[in-house]
């Protein structure tokens, strides 16, 4: 077995089960009798809350001895809130245990990529290999939970999501090696806290956050919208699905195959190129174009995303201290997946009611305020190596 297998493994297990949850369980809520407004709710607010939640449970699994010890434990409470949802009735109870299921589950990633970086630099394989995995893994998922609706009934969403999660925790403890979080001496609760404010004073960082969560977070009314304005257009349900699933394709093909282009360019210059091409997704977006066009424009997810994202990845690490890592890179998730995304979503559907697929073009300014912010991080960066 190769290097990055057992990795690529965990990663699938994870991305299993929010490719189950994130597209079906709101239609669990909804056949259980949840109005649209509940649903939202339900689903926005682990999002918005992640600023917090993320760098606390962060903090909390750098407590421990191995990186593996607090994901399997992650896992296993996810799985365990999951499974309260089966349990308990009425709003207010799944507003609870999905906002501990999501918190917990939403923290798995990156505390694994921080871990991934790490066995990828030590073992030399590609990070994007066994992240790529975990890409396929979802859209999988999708297709895979689709097909099992058409036989059961939508009580498969949940029992799906529990089981899965509870794979996760076991393959955490069978899958991921027994790596140290720390090398040498623990660091109390006090330092790790101390780190973490450290993180938010530091200027580098904090560009680096902001220019990449603010190009992800352009993606908001893609995710949100776009299966609406191309139903609008008259697009077949077989050509939204395949117009979906060709920017997953491009999206593995960057991770798997373009990772030498990325380490030639250097993160810094990877960004601002897939800010400039979400500048121009975007805009190309807003004037509906037609399907050719469009699958063109899917390609782009490949820079728009997933170059974004493993470039985001080394410079967050390279500007936190080690004994800061888990925390960095869930501040970064928390950021760019939570709070950035929710606000633009939350934007997006007054955008959509308005001015239909312009509203992309909302989401190409977004990302170029992220290039102006790249650039200065460039800019930064050349300086010190001056």
């Amino acid at each position: 077995m190769k290097q990055w297998m057992p990795l690529g493994l965990f990663y699938a297990t994870i991305f299993t089960v929010m490719g189950i949850s994130t597209p079906f369980m709101p239609a669990w809520f909804r056949a259980e009798g949840l109005s649209g407004a509940q649903i939202g709710l339900i689903l926005s607010a682990p999002m918005i809350a992640r600023t917090v939640t993320g760098p606390l449970i962060a903090l909390w699994a750098d407590g421990f001895r191995l990186r593996r010890t607090p994901v399997m434990l992650l896992a296993a409470g996810s799985a365990i809130a999951y499974g309260a949802i089966s349990l308990l009735q009425g709003f207010w109870f799944w507003f609870g245990a999905w906002f501990v299921a999501s918190s917990l589950m939403a923290t798995l990633p990156p505390l694994t990529d921080v871990l991934g970086l790490r066995l990828a630099r030590r073992d030399g394989f590609v990070y994007g290999w066994p992240r790529g995995v975990g890409s396929l893994a979802f859209v999988l998922a999708n297709i895979g939970m689709g097909w099992v609706l058409t036989l059961f009934s939508h009580q498969a969403i949940l029992y799906a999501t529990i089981g899965f999660s509870a794979i996760c925790a076991l393959g955490a403890w069978i899958l991921l090696p027994p790596e140290p979080v720390q090398e040498g001496a623990q660091l109390n609760s006090r330092d790790r806290l101390k780190g973490l404010g450290n993180l938010f004073q530091s200027p580098m960082f904090l560009w680096a956050i902001f220019s990449s969560g603010l190009m992800q977070a352009a993606h908001a009314f893609y995710y949100a919208f776009s299966t609406l304005i191309w139903q609008a257009q008259g697009i077949p349900a077989s050509t939204i699905g395949a117009l979906w699933g060709f920017g997953v394709i491009a999206e593995v093909g960057f991770m798997w195959f373009l990772e030498g282009v990325r380490r030639r360019l250097g993160p810094e210059t990877m960004l601002i190129i897939g800010g400039v091409c979400a500048v121009l997704r975007w805009i190309a977006m807003g004037f509906s174009p037609p399907v050719p066009v469009l699958f063109a424009l899917q390609a782009l997810h490949a820079l728009t995303f997933a170059a974004v994202f493993m470039a985001s990845l080394p410079l967050i690490e390279r500007h936190s201290p080690p004994q800061s890592a888990s925390a960095a890179q869930v501040v970064n998730s928390a950021l760019s997946s939570g709070l950035l995304i929710g606000l633009a979503t939350s934007v997006s559907g007054p955008l959509f009611d308005h001015i239909g697929a312009r509203g992309y073009w909302v989401m190409a300014l977004m990302a170029l305020s992220a290039v102006m912010l790249a650039l200065k991080l460039r800019s930064l960066t050349a300086g010190l190596k001056a």
